[in-house]
């Protein structure tokens, strides 16, 4: 478990700590909110059972306001969601909980690391970015919307050894 004062934030103590099936509903919700096809709480339910996938909760005092899921394989993993309540965004909590996340990664073995991420999605970009990881790639018509609406894809990887 990590942990680190966020007394600029006015939020108490905020945690990254490995989830657990009881926050399956929870962070259900925090996807829904922040992704255009959410996953349900069955699909995290299944995801928490899996021995090769690894998913971190980020609490601030008793709340759960953000995740980071990624799946192993190998000496690889993909990170497969990486998301923080809309109330909370902007004030450093991913890029907190991301690294902690990867260091939690490089600690099972894991030597690179993949993910995707839509072309214009600036912020999450950025993120990445700032945690070390370069354009490896891209997807053309990777995302499909609703109206036939299709958008580009950014791989992007990391190495951690």
């Amino acid at each position: 478990m990590m942990e680190w004062l966020s007394e600029m934030w006015g939020g108490g103590t905020a945690a990254v700590e490995p989830a657990t099936l009881r926050d399956a509903a929870r962070l259900a919700q925090l996807h829904a909110a922040s992704f255009h096809r959410g996953w349900s709480e069955s699909e995290f339910e299944a995801m928490l059972t899996e021995r090769h996938t690894l998913v971190h909760r980020l609490r601030v005092g008793r709340k759960i306001i953000g995740f980071a899921a990624s799946r192993m394989a190998a000496d690889e993993a993909e990170i497969l969601s990486v998301a923080i309540a809309g109330t909370h965004r902007g004030r450093g909590y991913s890029h907190n909980l991301l690294l902690t996340h990867l260091g939690h990664l490089a600690g099972r073995g894991v030597r690179s690391v993949f993910l995707e991420v839509e072309e214009h999605n600036q912020p999450a970009r950025r993120l990445y970015e700032r945690a070390g990881f370069a354009i490896a790639g891209r997807r053309e018509r990777y995302y499909h919307r609703e109206g036939g609406k299709e958008l580009n894809a950014v791989l992007m990887r990391r190495d951690l050894s």
